[in-house]
């Protein structure tokens, strides 16, 4: 029996962790082992991540992840800047478990084409994978502060290029879009390099285009469906693939799937804690239902069972689903209540 961390976190995290788990009730036979991260660790233990949680992740067969963040732990850290940051567990864990890879896919549910901020005729046939760097760059580098001046330092090595493209390149079916700041930063001009050096050498086969960063912005709410995978480093991963999230008409939609080298997974919603709403029952549990499919898929194996879970999202919304951040008045048992109608 596949044994899953499950990690509710802060804010609604509890909410949908739990829509989560009687999903995968319905799906087949799970073990499951809950523990505290993000806010609810520091409250707990001083610590947005214990070394025996990192540890329980590391045994287990696959990691599912809510949510972290609240406004009681930013003003502790605008407080006393040295406090602890609930984010810190979640960078703690793509470091621990060496995910370095994070794949975010957009694909708009034919349902919610009008609920796109965007044109139906932009964003028809949107099909596309982020692949983002995780655990380099400048969210990593050195940082600090001296007197009024204060400072993030950005740095990646070849080898740690290498390896993300790769997982790029694996993932294209038709091309891959390579995203960097190369006209100002000597890390985008090693990236740029890197990233054509790799793509000569093994997979000259599959098509390869660069862009900027801030073109690349524009082009992806001018012409989403033209895009495949977009390959790009942690900071720029970090905002373009929230902003593709707006294409499936709410960040609420939004899985996700951080992989690396061993087998293991954490997989969890791209939305955050939503403080605003926690307790209120009107969070959106699809992004949670997302990453579940895409932790059977990729990190449980289980094909079949991932699709079935896609396709019973799909089908809920064809039926009328629309939780309130996508312009309806659906809670979220509601909405639980909906996708296992279809399952």
């Amino acid at each position: 029996m596949p044994l899953i961390v499950t990690l509710p976190g802060d804010g609604i995290g509890p909410e949908i962790m739990a829509a989560a788990r009687e999903l995968l009730g319905k799906v087949d036979s799970f073990e499951f082992d809950e523990r505290p991260v993000g806010g609810a660790s520091i409250d707990a233990h001083g610590t947005a991540l214990t070394d025996e949680v990192l540890a329980a992740c590391g045994d287990s067969d696959a990691v599912l992840l809510a949510a972290v963040g609240g406004p009681k732990w930013d003003k502790a850290v605008s407080d006393d800047p040295s406090a602890p940051r609930p984010e810190q567990g979640l960078l703690g864990l793509r470091k621990g478990l060496g995910l370095f890879a994070n794949l975010r896919p957009v694909r708009p549910s034919p349902a919610l084409l009008d609920a796109s901020p965007l044109k139906r005729d932009r964003i028809e046939g949107t099909d596309l994978l982020v692949v983002r760097e995780l655990t380099g760059g400048i969210y990593f580098g050195d940082s600090g502060r001296d007197g009024d001046t204060a400072h993030d330092d950005c740095a990646y090595s070849v080898a740690e290029i290498e390896r993300i493209a790769r997982v790029a390149f694996d993932s294209a079916r038709t091309r891959v879009t390579s995203v960097d700041k190369a006209n100002v930063l000597e890390t985008s001009r090693l990236w740029r390099e890197t990233v054509t050096r790799v793509h000569a050498e093994e997979f000259a086969d599959v098509p390869l285009d660069h862009l900027l960063v801030d073109n690349a912005a524009m082009q992806l709410v001018s012409r989403p469906a033209d895009f495949d995978v977009i390959l790009t480093e942690n900071l720029f991963g970090d905002i373009l693939s929230d902003e593709a999230a707006m294409l499936t008409g709410s960040l609420g939609m939004l899985p996700s799937a951080s992989v690396g080298d061993g087998g293991l997974g954490l997989f969890e919603p791209v939305h955050g804690s939503a403080p605003d709403i926690a307790g209120t029952g009107q969070a959106n549990p699809l992004a949670m239902f997302g990453s579940v499919a895409l932790m059977l898929r990729h990190g449980l194996g289980m094909e079949d069972a991932a699709a079935a879970v896609e396709s019973a999202i799909d089908r809920a919304l064809e039926e009328g689903l629309r939780t309130r951040d996508l312009g309806g008045e659906a809670t979220t048992e509601d909405a639980t209540r909906a996708v296992l109608a279809n399952l």
